[in-house]
């Protein structure tokens, strides 16, 4: 079986559908942008989506690879022509240090294929900037077997 590690989901229909979480209103914020990421790889693909929310000293950790270190080099390493638009994840906790400024998420992945399904799991580590907004600080995961088990 390939291995995959992507982060993986399924987008929230309302805020209110959140389960209970740490972190107050900030909590909450984390968890809306990482769906939200997960909604945009959809249509632009997940590297890219990781792209856009990236914060510029982020650590992306995938399966099997060396780390990928800083905004540049990440924007470098995938083919936007080519990005996964059939993956989707979903944060199953979200939790923001009392200084309101640093948190993270993890939760589920699913990747569809033409001839497979592979799932797994991620966590994401945000860190808020000046500007107020999540930025992704570290991102990684694993595959694994599917719902249930």
């Amino acid at each position: 079986m390939m291995k995959i590690f992507y982060s993986g989901i399924f987008c929230l229909l309302a805020c209110k559908s959140l389960p209970a979480q740490n972190g107050g209103n900030s909590g909450r914020e984390i968890w809306i942008a990482d769906s939200t990421m997960s909604a945009l790889a959809a249509d632009i693909g997940f590297n890219s989506a990781v792209l856009r929310y990236a914060d510029s000293t982020m650590v992306k950790l995938s399966e099997g690879k060396p780390p990928i270190i800083g905004l540049q080099n990440f924007a470098t390493s995938f083919d936007p022509l080519h990005d996964i638009k059939t993956i989707a994840w979903s944060p199953q906790f979200a939790e923001v240090a009392k200084s309101g400024e640093l948190g993270y998420t993890w939760g589920t992945w699913k990747l569809n294929l033409p001839d497979t399904i592979h799932y797994g799991k991620y966590f994401t580590v945000w860190k808020k900037n000046q500007q107020g907004a999540w930025k992704v600080v570290l991102d990684g995961g694993n595959s694994g077997p599917g719902p249930g088990n």
